[in-house]
C-alpha cells in the first residue's frame, strides 16, 4: 500500500513556497490600466513568453494526467505533446501575426472583427465554460485527490477552497503580469522536480533494461494487459482506447489547434509579447520545451508498471500514480520540493485560467454592456469576475472523479468544444468568402450535435458502426461509443460544411473590412522580405525547421 505521509520539513517547504509565490506575484503585478492588467503591458520578452506557455500547459492536470495515462495505456499519450510542436510552428507563421497586428485583447474579439458579434459572444461564452470545467476545476480536483491521501481527516471541500484561495491571492490583484512572472519560477521548479523523480524511478527499477524485462514478465503472467512493444509505442491500432492512429491524424490536430492557437488562456501569453518576433520565438521555445516531457513526465508513469509490487503496488486510480511515485521514492526535503513543484503546476493553471476567463468576461461582455467604464473600473470588474469563477470551479471540481481518468476527462470536454472553433478560425483566416452567418450557424449546429451525441451516444455509435466499424468501441458492459478523437473530427467536418454552405448561400463579407484578417500571398511575401539579412538564430522559419527535424527524430525513435 502506498504511504502518503509528509514530514514536517516537507510541509514547511511547501508552505514557504506558497507564501513566496503569492508575495512575488503581488510584487510583479501590473494593474495601472486594463492593458497592464490583462496583457501585462504587451511587453514580455520571448523567454518569458515561452516558459509561461509551457508552464500554463504543463499544469498539475497534465503532469498527473500524463503519468496516469502512461501507467494505464502506455506512452501514446505523448502524441499530444509532440504534436504541439507542429501546431506552434504553424501558429507562429500564420495565426500570430494577425493576432498581434489587430491589437485585440481576446480571441472572441478577433472573431468579431473577422465575422460578427454573434460569433464573439458564442465563442467567449463557451471558452469561459471550458476554462472553468477544464483548466480551473481540474487542478483543484487533483489537489483534493492528492492531499486527501495526506490529510485523510480533512474534507476535500476545505482542500479545494485553500488551493483556490492560494492561486487567486495574486491573480486577482496583479493580473497577467503576476501570472506570467510566477509561472517562470514555477516552470523551472517543475522541470527540476520532474527530472529528479525520473532518475529515482529509473533507479528503483534497476535501469531501462529491467523495465522491458519486468513488463514482459508481467504481460506473460497476465498482470499487464498490453505487451511492452505496445505500451512503449506512440502508434497504436485503430481500436485503441487511448490514442488510435486514426485519431492521431484526425482528432489530435483539432484539439491541439484549439488549445494552442485559439484558446484564450494560452494565446493571451503571446498577445503580451513586446513584438511579433518575441511572440514567435517564445512560441517556438515553448514547443522545444515540450519534447523532454516524454522522458521526465510520461516515461516515469510507464516505468511504474515495471516495479515490483512491494515497491509500488498496483493502483486502480491512475490519477494517483504521479503522487504515489513522489511519496514512495523520494526522500524528505526532495519530496517537499517536488510537491512544491506540483503545487506550482496547480497554481499556474488556475491563475492562468482565472486571468484569461476574467479577461473574456470583462472585455467581451461587461465592456459591451457598459462601454463608458474607465480602465480602472474594467480592472475591478475583472477582479470580481475572477472571484465568481473560483467559486464555480470549486463547486464543479469534485464531480470530475465520476470520469474514467483525469486526462480522458480533459480531452473529452475539448472534443465537444474545439471542432467548430477551429473550423471557423481556419476558414476565416484562409478563405475570404467565409462570412458571419456561416461561422455563427457552424457554432450552433455543432453545439446541437454535441448535445445530441452526449444524450444518445450508444444509439448513435451503433448506427455509425456500419460506416467505419473500427471507429466504434464496445466496453465490457456492451455500451457502444465513438472515440473522442474521432468525435472531434466528425464535428469538425460538419462545422466546415455548414460554414462553407451557408457562406456560399448568403452575401459575401465586406472585403475591405476583412482584408487585414485573411492570409494572402502578399502577407507571405512581406514576411519573407522582413527576414532578409537576419542571422539564422533570429529567423523563426529556420528555427521552426530545426525544431521540426528534432521532433521527427524523437517520434520515429518511439514508433
Amino acid at each position: 500500500m502506498v504511504n502518503f505521509t509528509l514530514g514536517t520539513v516537507d510541509i514547511v517547504i511547501m508552505i514557504l513556497y506558497t507564501v513566496a509565490m503569492i508575495v512575488y506575484g503581488l510584487y510583479k503585478g501590473k494593474r495601472e490600466s486594463s492593458e497592464d492588467y490583462f496583457l501585462a503591458g504587451r511587453n514580455m520578452m520571448w523567454p518569458v513568453v515561452g516558459i509561461s506557455l509551457f508552464a500554463a500547459n504543463i499544469s498539475s492536470t497534465t503532469l498527473v494526467g500524463l503519468a496516469g495515462d502512461a501507467y494505464s495505456t502506455g506512452i501514446s499519450v505523448f502524441n499530444y505533446e509532440w504534436f504541439a510542436v507542429v501546431i506552434l510552428i504553424f501558429f507562429s507563421i500564420f495565426f500570430l501575426p494577425f493576432y498581434l497586428s489587430s491589437k485585440v485583447y481576446t480571441m472572441p474579439e478577433f472573431l468579431e472583427r473577422r465575422f460578427d458579434v454573434r460569433s464573439r459572444y458564442y465563442f467567449s461564452f463557451t471558452t469561459i465554460i471550458g476554462n472553468v470545467l477544464i483548466e480551473t476545476a481540474a487542478p483543484l480536483y487533483i489537489g483534493a485527490v492528492i492531499f486527501e491521501q495526506v490529510f485523510p481527516g480533512v474534507s476535500s471541500w476545505i482542500i479545494i477552497l485553500l488551493l483556490a484561495v492560494a492561486a487567486a491571492a495574486y491573480t486577482i490583484p496583479g493580473g497577467l503580469s503576476s501570472v506570467v512572472h510566477t509561472e517562470v519560477i514555477q516552470a523551472i521548479l517543475l522541470i527540476i522536480g520532474s527530472i529528479i523523480l525520473t532518475f529515482y524511478t529509473l533507479d528503483a527499477v534497476g535501469g531501462w533494461d529491467n523495465v522491458l524485462a519486468a513488463m514482459t514478465k508481467k504481460h506473460e503472467a497476465g498482470i499487464l494487459p498490453n505487451a511492452p512493444d505496445d505500451m512503449l509505442s506512440l502508434i497504436r491500432p485503430m481500436n485503441d482506447t487511448a490514442v488510435p492512429w486514426t485519431g492521431l491524424i484526425t482528432g489530435v490536430p483539432i484539439l491541439g489547434f484549439y488549445f494552442w492557437a485559439n484558446n484564450q488562456f494560452m494565446v493571451q501569453r503571446t498577445l503580451s509579447a513586446k513584438n511579433l518576433n518575441h511572440g514567435r520565438w517564445g512560441s517556438l521555445f515553448a514547443g522545444f520545451l515540450k519534447l523532454p516531457v516524454l522522458f521526465i513526465m510520461v516515461l516515469p508513469g510507464a516505468m511504474a508498471l515495471a516495479m515490483p509490487e512491494e515497491i509500488f503496488p498496483h493502483l486502480d486510480n491512475p490519477d494517483l500514480v504521479y503522487p504515489a511515485l513522489v511519496f514512495n521514492l523520494l526522500p524528505t526535503v526532495l519530496k517537499g520540493l517536488v510537491l512544491a513543484g506540483l503545487l506550482a503546476a496547480m497554481s499556474s493553471s488556475i491563475s492562468a485560467t482565472l486571468n484569461s476567463a476574467s479577461t473574456l468576461i470583462t472585455m467581451d461582455f461587461i465592456s459591451k454592456i457598459k462601454p463608458d467604464m474607465t480602465s480602472k473600473q474594467l480592472v475591478r470588474a475583472g477582479q470580481l469576475a475572477t472571484v465568481v469563477l473560483v467559486v464555480l470551479a470549486a463547486l464543479w471540481a469534485p464531480r470530475i472523479k465520476e470520469f474514467d481518468s483525469l486526462f480522458k476527462y480533459l480531452q473529452q470536454v475539448l472534443a465537444y468544444i474545439a471542432p467548430p472553433v477551429v473550423a471557423a478560425f481556419f476558414l476565416g483566416l484562409f478563405w475570404k468568402r467565409a462570412n458571419g452567418h456561416g461561422a455563427f450557424y457552424g457554432f450552433v449546429v455543432s453545439a446541437l450535435l454535441a448535445i445530441l451525441y452526449i444524450t444518445n451516444s450508444d444509439a448513435i455509435a451503433q448506427s455509425f458502426q456500419g460506416i467505419i466499424p473500427g471507429w466504434v468501441l464496445v466496453d465490457d458492459q456492451g455500451v457502444h461509443s465513438i472515440h473522442f478523437l474521432h468525435q472531434a473530427f466528425i464535428l469538425f467536418l460538419i462545422a466546415l460544411m455548414v460554414i462553407i454552405g451557408i457562406s456560399l448561400a448568403t452575401a459575401p463579407p465586406d472585403q475591405e473590412k476583412i482584408q487585414n484578417f485573411v492570409y494572402t500571398r502578399k502577407v507571405f511575401d512581406e514576411d519573407t522580405a522582413s527576414l532578409k539579412g537576419l542571422v539564422w538564430y533570429k529567423n523563426y522559419r529556420i528555427l521552426g525547421m530545426i525544431l521540426l527535424i528534432i521532433t521527427a527524430i524523437l517520434v520515429f525513435a518511439w514508433i
